[in-house]
């Protein structure tokens, strides 16, 4: 992914910097603001690739960044990788929440920035790669009330459209496609990220509950199998 446009937003000049620097190096074009406002703005034109946003941000927060970016249709897309240095699992929840890809915790090496970048940019072009060049490819799975149209990214219950974060959508057609069988968090958690994806099995409960709550009647597909996982009804 050498040339892509990644946007760094990070209000400590001495990361920044450092993070900037690697980036360039490795090939990629960057643009690097201090602020979520100017995030927010940087965003609009020309849209990055890619967006390396630190939580802890003056004014407009990161998290708050990342969910004016995910409620944009211009930006919705755009993959987010957050930089923290709280480490604390709440925050890294609610960001995986809200849309955001992947998380790395300062202090960091460069060099695993760069692979996690890689990964997220990967992961990206292969999601593109399966999109439906029209409107009839795609296998749409129908259950009950619920219908999820993968090449769409869309999910109807009742007729109505249900507005779910690019996490909540692929853990829902994950478990949708594989009805009837039961997965424990970790699977999840490798089937919708890819192994070795550094985020505790607990940010698979909260999708879970927030994606019942979104639902509404048709959260009642996604059963708990207690002491193991969980399971789509066939």
């Amino acid at each position: 992914m050498s040339g892509s446009l990644i946007l760094v937003v990070e209000d400590e000049a001495d990361i920044r910097e450092l993070v900037s620097y690697n980036l360039t190096k490795a090939g990629y074009q960057v643009v690097s603001v201090a602020t979520g406002e100017e995030g927010l703005a940087a965003a609009e034109s020309p849209p990055p690739d890619l967006v390396l946003l630190d939580l802890m941000l003056p004014g407009i927060d990161g998290l708050n960044v990342c969910r004016r970016l995910k409620a944009n249709p211009g930006t919705a897309s755009t993959p987010i990788v957050m930089l923290t240095a709280r480490g604390e699992e709440s925050d890294i929840v609610t960001g995986l929440n809200l849309g955001a890809d992947d998380y790395i915790t300062k202090p960091f090496s460069p060099r695993i920035m760069i692979a996690r970048v890689q990964a997220v940019l990967r992961r990206a072009a292969a999601s593109e790669d399966d999109e439906p060049q029209g409107e009839t490819t795609g296998k749409t799975i129908i259950n009950s009330n619920l219908v999820i149209h993968p090449g769409r990214h869309e999910v109807l219950v009742d007729g109505n459209r249900i507005d779910l974060t690019a996490t909540e959508f692929r853990v829902l057609a994950f478990l949708a496609k594989n009805a009837g069988w039961v997965y424990t968090r970790n699977q999840i958690l490798d089937g919708v990220h890819g192994e070795n994806y550094a985020i505790t099995d607990r940010a698979v409960d909260v999708q879970i509950v927030g994606l019942r709550k979104k639902l509404g009647s048709a959260g009642a597909l996604i059963e708990t199998v207690r002491g193991v996982g969980y399971r789509f009804k066939e």
